[in-house]
């Protein structure tokens, strides 16, 4: 049940909000527009200039909304660590990606602690928001602090864990609004815990400890990650049976109860649902307990790029042609509609997978006019979008941009594999994938 916490007399004036990126900044934000003082701390120089000139890195996030918390100082950037001291909380929002075999990678969370460490100010409140395995907070987290601070969790600073939910592109949820799960080590660092974000936030819903919250955030993608999953693996099975898996989800929709609505695609994308459900899988073999739901779900999953290339070289086989030698263009980058966010993007597999095969491969995204850094598909860095004309042998709809959906393609010559069903003006040569 969602709650208020009692009345706390605890306010905080100045806060650290650790890693600037797509959760950091727009958690700094709202605490600024809050009227708590925040001081962001980022490694990357170029984030740290661009926030104190009130500028903006993030598409869904325009310089203005920058710019007017710098102006009222309740907003800063370094990177320089010693300036943590001047903090009454600190909130680390780094990546936690899988290592090569898919075992939780928490080196920036704990890179950070050790940062951290020797900067912090007596009954500092150190929260966690970053996705990772129940029992990362207390075990892992907490041992690298004490070491470097010289302090006891719970007894000189407060230590507490609250997932993000942060979903960029969504006009009906914000920050703000978005219900706030908290847990503590102890019952004293979750009431200040509370107490903080209820200075920024609407509501908080306080959990007995952290790896409850930890656990929570697991079970929401591990749910989005099944269901897309059951949803992927229908779309190959009605397809053979001559049934639109997507006329199907249109009608179970109109059921006013015990239905939710997800759509298959080409593969999974983002920083989130590929990966946080493999954390609990980890951890449950320290148990000798197996996570078959989330194993099958992550196969059926990490298989639908192939799936949609084999729709590729069906219809190029329909005019005669082989996926090698072929022009193909890509439309979408990010992993999800009208977003720049190209992590863990199903693209990037689609793009590498066609040109393993031959194709001369281009890609179209106005939210991403340039292929930033990525850890795993880093040949791709540089690489432009490019207009969409009826130049190709292809094209493959990978990602659901508005702007996709209302283009004429209708006197395009070039086939059109659509993996989103998501196109309205069609050319001839249209497939649905």
């Amino acid at each position: 049940m969602l709650k208020q916490p009692p009345f706390m007399s605890k306010q905080f004036s100045k806060i650290s909000i650790v890693g600037l990126g797509y959760v950091g900044l727009p958690l700094s934000l709202q605490f600024a527009r809050s009227g708590v003082s925040v001081l962001g701390f980022d490694l990357d120089q170029q984030k740290v200039n661009l926030i104190n000139a009130g500028e903006t890195y993030l598409k869904h996030f325009p310089s203005e909304s920058i710019a007017e918390q710098v102006d009222a100082n309740r907003l800063e950037a370094t990177t320089d660590p010693s300036r943590l001291s001047e903090v009454e909380a600190i909130l680390i929002c780094v990546p936690t990606p899988l290592g090569d075999h898919r075992e939780p990678d928490l080196s920036f969370v704990l890179d950070t602690a050790r940062t951290i460490a020797p900067h912090l100010a007596k009954g500092v409140l150190i929260t966690l928001e970053s996705t990772t395995f129940p029992g990362t907070t207390e075990d892992e987290l907490r041992i690298v602090l004490e070491e470097g601070s010289g302090m006891k969790a719970g007894t000189d600073f407060h230590l507490a864990y609250s997932p993000e939910r942060e979903d960029p592109g969504r006009d009906d949820a914000s920050v703000k609004t978005i219900p706030k799960v908290v847990g503590g080590y102890t019952s004293k660092c979750a009431e200040m815990a509370e107490a903080l974000y209820m200075q920024a936030l609407d509501k908080i819903h306080r959990v007995s400890s952290c790896r409850a919250a930890e656990a929570t955030k697991l079970l929401e993608n591990i749910f989005r990650s099944v269901n897309i999953a059951l949803v992927n693996e229908l779309k190959v099975v009605y397809e053979a049976m001559g049934i639109d898996v997507h006329e199907v989800i249109d009608a179970a929709a109109t059921k006013p109860f015990g239905f939710m609505v997800f759509r298959p695609g080409p593969g999974l994308g983002g920083h989130c649902i590929p990966i946080d459900p493999f954390y609990l899988t980890w951890k449950a073999r320290e148990f000798d307990k197996h996570t078959r739901f989330i194993e099958l779900a992550g196969e059926i999953n990490t298989a639908m790029p192939d799936y949609v290339i084999s729709k590729v070289a069906d219809a190029l086989n329909e005019d005669g042609k082989a996926i090698k030698g072929s022009k193909i263009l890509v439309l979408g980058l990010a992993y999800k509609a009208n977003v720049d966010d190209c992590r863990e993007s199903p693209s990037f597999v689609l793009m590498e997978k066609l040109e393993a095969k031959g194709a001369t491969v281009d890609y179209n995204d106005s939210f991403v006019p340039v292929v930033p850094p990525t850890r795993e598909h880093a040949h791709f860095t540089g690489k432009k979008s490019v207009d969409i004309e009826d130049t190709y042998e292809l094209i493959l709809v990978s990602t659901d941009h508005a702007e996709y959906k209302t283009f004429d393609f209708s006197g395009y010559s070039c086939s059109l594999v659509d993996s989103r069903n998501c196109i309205s003006k069609k050319p001839k040569k249209y497939y649905n994938a």
